[in-house]
């Protein structure tokens, strides 16, 4: 395992790591870094942090580092560089990285839910009947929200113009959504909470399609705890403790709520500079689920579906992209 220098990395600069320790992993035992995004399905990194239920949980001495992210596509090329140890991230993208052959294991649930779908005040769209020809925007190409979104309008007989269909596709950060839509810049949001409360009271958008409503949205996690085989291997006690630690914030989200509101405001605050109001927490806290449940099934079926909408190139195998094995 490599060793990195501590960062803390803005929503602009997100991607731009780059290693700077030593290649021999033998040599740091004592250092881990976590990843993980200012959105509400990454609360248990934001309590793991703020609780030091890394350090409590892994060998006594061990440093632990922070890097936060935009979307799960540099997230996972830093799990590739070996920038980050072990964190949250989307299923999508490391199921996308699993298939083109990263070494990536999901490890734990994250949360499920807060993925809603909105549309612009002033858009003239009511219902999903009114989707066709419409922009709409999501944080990524092919990531959790998008193949969500895709495969539920997919069986309304609605696609995007990725595959020949009429709906247009934009990629932005979703802290931005509110900016874009007061520019008319996009119709419909693919919005990860908080942001889609943030566009509801700000802007008065209308919710379409709700979290339980979409595509995966109370079966697949919407994050996933994620590290490397080769982690697994080499150090299974970090590994278990990493878990443990994942395990006791996810307690700590059902125990504490209100604490953990607080503590989510405040790290989403010093991440994007957005302090949003205890009203939008709340209203966005309705629309989760903290559980480190993961079930291979539903990993499986999600993959599918990204390779019916050709977000995979081949039909996915992910019998070993999932261990379970520290929950237990």
């Amino acid at each position: 395992m490599k060793r990195f220098i501590s960062l803390i990395v803005p929503l602009t600069l997100a991607g731009t790591l780059t290693a700077c320790g030593s290649p021999d992993a033998s040599e740091d035992s004592s250092s881990v870094t976590i990843g993980y995004f200012p959105n509400l399905d990454h609360v248990p990194a934001m309590i793991a942090k703020d609780q030091k239920l890394y350090e409590k949980n892994l060998a006594d001495g061990t440093t632990v580092d922070y890097v936060t992210f935009a979307d799960g596509a540099d997230f996972m090329t830093a799990l590739k560089t070996g920038d980050i140890d072990a964190g949250l991230v989307g299923p999508g993208p490391a199921m996308n990285n699993y298939t083109n052959g990263a070494d990536v294991t999901m490890i734990a649930g994250g949360a499920s839910g807060g993925t809603v779908v909105m549309a612009r005040n002033g858009s003239g769209i009511d219902s999903v009947d009114d989707f066709a020809g419409k922009t709409f925007i999501t944080p990524r190409v092919g990531c959790t929200h998008d193949v969500q979104f895709e495969t539920f309008m997919k069986e309304q007989g609605i696609t995007s113009n990725r595959i020949g269909g009429e709906m247009l596709h934009q990629t932005g950060n979703p802290a931005q959504y509110e900016a874009l839509f007061a520019t008319e810049k996009v119709d419909v949001a693919v919005a990860p909470e908080p942001w889609a409360s943030v566009l509801k009271q700000n802007t008065g958008a209308k919710v379409i399609i709700e979290p339980d409503e979409i595509s995966f949205g109370t079966t697949l996690p919407a994050s996933v705890l994620v590290t490397s085989s080769e982690l697994i291997k080499e150090n299974p006690e970090m590994v278990q403790g990493i878990v443990n630690a994942h395990k006791e914030a996810t307690e700590f989200i059902a125990e504490n709520p209100d604490q953990a509101k607080e503590i989510t405001i405040a790290t989403i605050d010093d991440i994007t500079g957005q302090k949003l109001e205890a009203s939008i927490i709340d209203g966005a806290w309705e629309n989760m689920i903290f559980d480190t449940a993961l079930a291979s099934e539903e990993i499986q079926a999600f993959g599918d579906s990204s390779f019916d909408l050709k977000f995979l190139k081949e039909q996915p195998d992910f019998a070993l992209l999932t261990d379970t094995q520290f929950l237990e």
